[in-house]
């Protein structure tokens, strides 16, 4: 395996950062407001969560205007939790827009992409990018977008 691509078949980096066409292109259709899972160099909006503030543990309701969230999560142990957070945050108001890896046999998959509104699986390999925006080249698995609109509780 390459070590370009280390981190996709484990838990040791999960931060894959998403590819810019991509999000112009979704952000045109949903005029996302919020990134609750970003750094300060990564992050796609201009309200955003970092490590410091964990989107895990902090509504992504914001004041004022409707959530409209796009969310890149971390591709590691943790990506579960983020998709559980998304699809909750969803049932109390938030438009919930997420980048994620086609993994059709995991269990949060089935347990919460399911329930999503619409799932949009993206034709070919994307080719994220590095910590200073290089192309990595393509991902070595599927990728999808699940969309979570205001769902009712």
């Amino acid at each position: 395996m390459g070590r370009k691509f280390k981190g996709l078949y484990s838990s040791l980096s999960g931060e894959w950062r998403t590819p810019q066409g991509l999000f112009n292109e979704l952000d045109r259709e949903f005029d996302f407001n919020l990134d609750p899972c970003a750094s300060t160099d990564s992050a796609k909006c201009g309200i955003f969560f970092g490590p410091k503030e964990n989107g895990l543990a902090t509504s992504w309701r914001l004041f004022g205007e409707p959530s409209r969230a796009f969310v890149n999560p971390p591709y590691g142990r943790q990506i579960g939790a983020w998709i559980k957070k998304g699809y909750e945050e969803s049932l109390d108001g938030t438009l919930v827009v997420m980048l994620l890896p086609a993994r059709t046999d995991t269990a949060w998959w089935h347990d919460y992409v399911m329930k999503a509104t619409e799932i949009r699986y993206i034709r070919g390999r994307l080719h994220f990018l590095d910590e200073w925006g290089l192309d990595r080249g393509p991902a070595p698995f599927p990728s999808c977008v699940v969309i979570f609109r205001h769902l009712k509780k």
